[in-house]
């Protein structure tokens, strides 16, 4: 569900040089090793990304963990009914850790939990690792990969990768995408290839989709079967392998995606479709294998492929199963990709003879995330249904992830988020207004934009609607008019919005350009809210002209001299200036004619990366500061017309202000970059001279680089965007 936004470089100290502006001076300073204790809390949204696994530990009651496709993993607090982040403490070169393929947990030892970490198994991608840990993830030992994983690729939703050998604690199994089985003797602290597995690796394959234990007997599930082939596989030993006798085949089980095993019945229950998904399924089965005379039942509870009332056709995969450990022959499995009749959980209690869909009788209660209402609608059952889980403690208590929430019941009829804690929102845009009800306006992927009356709940109006986005792709506020705001974004029934009372309630432009429907990019609006500026930018890189309206988005004109793809910055004290920096050239632009023509102005700035950023310092004309990532940092005080380099730090990703310091006649300044040796997060209180280190390392989120901002109203805090755990606040503890 999330099309990520971050770098595809991971930057390591001291490895590009800083770029020096021929007979620009330098901004002199120092930075130090200094830092404050903050506390950091995660801005209440609830959620908002794709769970694609849930483990409730067999042994201990109330413990389970979650993982997530680009936000890491939680452990469950049964207690306190919320999820605790585990893997925070992974930081900027560590990106690429923030997706989780797979977890275990060993039965014989409560306290012990791995995870396989690795976002994208691309070639610019870093290789994954393995996380293991004594203490159920308060504290981890690393183990570095020689291979690459991708938990936010195809097959993400698949079951667990990574499996705990019911013979030997001691021994570790790690099915990968693209290398085979791996096999660890030492916990997970040395990994090599398994002998005897019969899967051959591919480049571009799902290569391992699941790993169960059926007793003592091991099955892998293999994705690039091609639907002819042995797609599963067993070992009685570990050292010898088979394709299992008699297993389905077919388009609608073509790849395996789950298992679980009963062992009162000693069965072994598969789920299949006929690709990876979560996208793309289109037809599946769900199968049973007795492990003890080796026979298989299909026990599929609706075959899809149906006509639906429309006339179209009910097309679908099967994900998730779990069986009830409390009562033998007693089951669930999930649909996947139902778009025509909408997924469903369906729950048999005599081995998959007969089924009940739990969606027919379902009552859900969203009011604690109402944005999961989808605007005015009612919350559906859910979609990217492959995460499921029973506990085992506890038959009528269940869990299935989506691409939004993790839903719950205690009764298998009334269903609730059971999502407190869990963040996984990838952030693009934020705003904290000067006055007002809102604490913050959040753009995002896939979920839109958001109105934060309150940082410790989520938003009560949900996502903003009239219309609905999916992505947010641009959010601007009038600084001398703060009531109006516009958002630009991805939607169905419209491109563009404006807002007259600060966010809470919006209207749609009474027009958009043509290119708005299928390249909606950044919006500016001038100071006063008398001219918005739109850019367009397509899905693929393609930039075209931005677009200017001085009536409210009613009618649209071209702004040929704006240069393509650039994101438009408005002057927060002139209306009649914009600004716009042309990352493929390095040349600053400037409009003194409220965005009708822009000039070149300063030119022979870094240049290459389309990530650069350009903000204003609030209340001042003219004052501007570049984020050219390991380039480093450049201030301009007269517009643009020339800039100078921030000497107090070597290289800048996000920049932005907050309220003033006491005494202090400038803003706070809050940076994610480098100052010496790490990237990190940073307050200034006097003009960039010196930082201050305000996160620490259990505090690190992986990829912050995509917006910081501080709060005008309270000195100190400070709201920083991450990609996969959401919208992170910070104070001075």
């Amino acid at each position: 569900m999330h099309a990520s936004s971050v770098s595809r470089r991971t930057v390591l100290a001291g490895t590009a040089a800083a770029v020096a502006l021929t007979g620009l001076p330098s901004i002199q300073g120092r930075a130090y090793a200094a830092s404050t204790t903050y506390r950091w809390r995660n801005v209440v949204q609830g959620g908002t990304g794709f769970v694609t696994g849930v483990l409730f530990h067999p042994s201990v009651r109330g413990l389970a963990y979650a993982r997530t496709d680009i936000g890491g993993a939680y452990r469950w607090d049964d207690s306190a009914a919320r999820w605790t982040p585990l893997t925070d403490h992974l930081g900027w070169d560590d990106w690429n850790l923030l997706g989780v393929e797979a977890m275990a947990v060993d039965p014989a030892h409560p306290n012990r939990v791995y995870l396989a970490l690795g976002t994208y198994a691309q070639s610019w991608a870093s290789n994954g690792a393995v996380l293991r840990s004594d203490d159920r993830g308060a504290t981890w030992a690393r183990t570095d990969l020689a291979v690459r994983l991708g938990a936010n690729e195809d097959g993400r939703g698949c079951g667990e990768r990574l499996l705990v050998d019911p013979r030997d604690s001691d021994t570790l199994w790690l099915g990968t995408r693209h290398d085979g089985l791996l096999r660890s003797t030492d916990r997970g602290a040395t990994w090599a290839a398994a002998t005897g597995f019969p899967g051959t690796p591919s480049a571009s394959g799902q290569g391992v989709t699941l790993l169960v234990a059926a007793g003592r007997t091991l099955y892998a599930g293999w994705g690039d079967s091609d639907g002819g082939a042995a797609n599963l596989y067993r070992t009685a030993d570990g050292t010898s392998w088979e394709a299992v006798p008699g297993q389905p085949s077919g388009a609608a089980a073509k790849v395996p995606i789950r298992g679980a095993y009963d062992r009162n019945t000693r069965e072994l229950y598969l789920t299949y479709a006929d690709a990876p998904g979560p996208n793309g399924q289109s037809d599946g089965s769900v199968h049973a294998l007795c492990t003890a005379n080796g026979k298989w039942r299909e026990v599929t509870p609706v075959k899809p492929g149906g006509t639906t009332d429309d006339g179209g056709t009910d097309s679908f995969g099967y994900g998730g199963v779990a069986v009830d450990a409390r009562r033998p022959g007693t089951l669930v499995v999930s649909t996947n990709n139902r778009w025509a009749l909408v997924d469903t959980v369906f729950r048999s209690t005599d081995g998959g003879r007969s089924w009940t869909s739990l969606k027919d009788s379902a009552v859900f209660d969203v009011s604690e995330t109402p944005f999961l209402k989808w605007g005015a609608d009612a919350p559906k059952f859910g979609w990217w249904i492959q995460a499921l889980a029973l506990d085992p403690y506890d038959s009528k208590h269940l869990v299935y992830g989506t691409g939004a929430t993790l839903y719950g019941t205690r009764d298998l009829k009334h269903w609730a988020p059971q999502i407190r804690g869990l963040e996984e929102a990838s952030v693009r845009q934020l705003i904290s207004p000067p006055a007002g009800e809102a604490r913050l306006i959040s753009g995002s992927g896939d979920i839109g934009v958001m109105y934060h009356e309150k940082l410790t709940a989520s938003p009560s109006r949900g996502m903003a609607s009239n219309p609905l986005f999916g992505t947010a792709t641009g959010l601007a506020q009038a600084v001398a008019k703060p009531a109006y705001v516009v958002r630009t974004g991805w939607g169905d029934h419209g491109n563009g919005a404006y807002s007259n009372d600060g966010g809470r309630t919006w209207a749609p432009f009474a027009a958009q350009p043509s290119l708005a429907k299928d390249a909606p990019g950044p919006i500016a609006v001038s100071a006063d809210g008398g001219v918005l500026l739109w850019v367009f930018v397509h899905w693929d890189g393609t930039k075209y002209p931005a677009h200017r309206s001085t009536d409210n988005g009613a009618t649209w004109t071209e702004v040929s001299s704006f240069p393509k793809g650039a994101t438009p910055l408005a002057d927060p004290a002139d209306p009649a200036l914009f600004y716009a920096y042309d990352t493929d050239t390095g040349t600053l632009f400037a409009s003194t004619d409220g965005g009708v023509t822009f000039t070149a102005r300063a030119s022979g700035l870094p240049s290459g990366d389309s990530q650069f950023e350009l903000v204003a310092a609030p209340g001042r004309s003219g004052d501007l500061w570049l984020s050219v990532k390991w380039n480093g940092l450049y201030r301009s005080t007269d517009g643009g017309r020339s800039f100078a380099k921030v000497a107090s730090c070597w290289a800048s990703y996000t920049l932005g202000f907050g309220k003033a310091a006491d005494g202090a006649d400038y803003p706070a300044v809050y940076l994610v970059g480098s100052t010496e040796s790490i990237t990190a997060v940073y307050r200034s209180d006097d003009e960039a001279k010196s930082w201050v280190r305000i996160n620490d390392d259990q505090h690190q989120w992986g990829w912050t680089g995509e917006v910081i901002t501080g709060d005008p109203r309270v000195h100190g805090r400070v709201y920083l965007a991450t990609n996969g755990r959401g919208i992170q606040y910070g104070e001075p503890a």
